[in-house]
């Protein structure tokens, strides 16, 4: 098995942010049991706090009624559970909600694609791992700010809760987009770690924050509803198909090294091949698939050629592909596709049987499409 010893520099460069008091948002149901019966108190209140703190979302461990006073004070003394500062809410006209949350002087974005349609069973919430992103991927604009620290397990969790709490709020609409379920129906089916930051160049917290969403007590997500996305830290996918086997999406975005070298430095350290390879020895239960992310500039990556190429790479793996035309921005040089283009680029790919999907983008008006978390609309 490939060891994740030799990850980039920057990984070990990032620093978490401290804590005063541990935040129980990061702690998983038998970490906080543990505790319990060090200090004395019997292991099954680690259950009820989960549920009071995750399905009933108390307002603070006062009001968790069904433990004695003494633990209570004990808890509010040893913990916090509080969910990451909402600085911004931002709606767009599809639907899409876009949060800016603050922590130790650092910014971060998550972004809650509602199902586009009033009977759609898909309610996604987009959440971040770093506060910017070290990879420097030519296409995207998080990939261009400057500050960068890995963000804690308690933070990506707070993000789900937040959101959470946001979208119970919101009174269904009448309208033809669904904003949010009604208050009472779970409004966040599905996450995905698509954020701002490259997820298993954080692989410690990130696995923590999963393990933390999928306590059945507690958020209840089952790993065919978590999706992690990485830009090809190859060792991390071998650590990821031991340690969690959560779906996987891998943003590919070329089908040659030349080109994904110039749009995606990391392919330097971890090429196509290995990429791929990877990808073949991801261990997927049946009916599952890898998602293939490939964002699509004009005149770099969108010919026929690519496409064939693409058909090629991916034989024999089970996977879906996202066509992700590309969201303009400032700080790229790039170009998005004619819509000609992008349609006979997904016709190659359907004429060998390979699911691909063109996504419009969501959110695009408040800069909250894909490649845009970070700025500013």
């Amino acid at each position: 098995m490939i060891r994740s010893d030799n990850l980039v520099q920057e990984t070990r460069a990032d620093n978490l942010v401290q804590e005063t008091r541990p935040n129980l948002l990061g702690w998983r149901e038998s970490d906080l049991e543990q505790f319990l019966v060090d200090c004395g108190n019997p292991g099954y209140r680690a259950k009820q706090i989960f549920t009071a703190i995750f399905k009933q979302r108390v307002a603070g461990f006062d009001a968790i009624s069904t433990l004695p006073k003494s633990l209570r004070q004990q808890l509010s003394e040893h913990f916090d559970t509080a969910t990451p500062t909402l600085a911004l809410v931002e709606a767009s006209i599809d639907g899409t909600r876009k949060y800016r949350f603050e922590s130790d002087g650092a910014a971060f974005e998550s972004v809650y694609i509602p199902a586009v349609a009033r009977n759609g069973k898909t309610n996604t919430l987009c959440v971040s791992s770093q506060t910017g992103c070290a990879l420097g991927c030519g296409f995207c604009y998080t990939a261009s700010l400057r500050h960068n620290r890995n963000l804690t397990a308690a933070e990506i969790v707070g993000q789900v809760l937040a959101v959470s709490d946001d979208l119970a709020t919101i009174a269904d609409s009448n309208d033809g987009v669904a904003t949010a379920p009604r208050v009472g129906v779970r409004p966040i089916t599905n996450i995905v770690y698509m954020g701002m930051g490259e997820p298993l160049l954080n692989y410690e917290e990130v696995v923590r924050s999963v393990e933390v969403l999928m306590e059945r007590h507690g958020a209840d997500y089952s790993n065919r509803r978590i999706t992690v996305s990485t830009a090809g830290i190859v060792p991390r996918i071998y650590d990821l198909a031991r340690d969690l086997q959560t779906q996987l999406a891998v943003s590919l975005n070329a089908t040659t090294d030349e080109v994904r070298d110039r749009i995606m430095p990391i392919n330097k350290k971890w090429p196509l091949a290995k990429l791929v390879g990877a990808m073949r020895d991801y261990p997927l239960p049946n009916r599952r698939r890898i998602t293939i992310e490939y964002v699509m500039l004009g005149g770099i990556n969108d010919s026929d050629a690519d496409a064939r190429r693409l058909i090629k790479l991916l034989a024999g793996l089970p996977v879906k592909i996202n066509l992700l035309p590309l969201n303009e921005h400032e700080r790229t040089p790039f170009e998005t596709p004619s819509p000609q283009r992008v349609e006979e680029f997904q016709r190659i790919l359907h004429k060998a049987r390979l699911s691909a999907i063109v996504r419009s983008p969501r959110g695009q008006d408040i800069s909250a499409a894909c490649g845009q978390l970070g700025a500013k609309p």
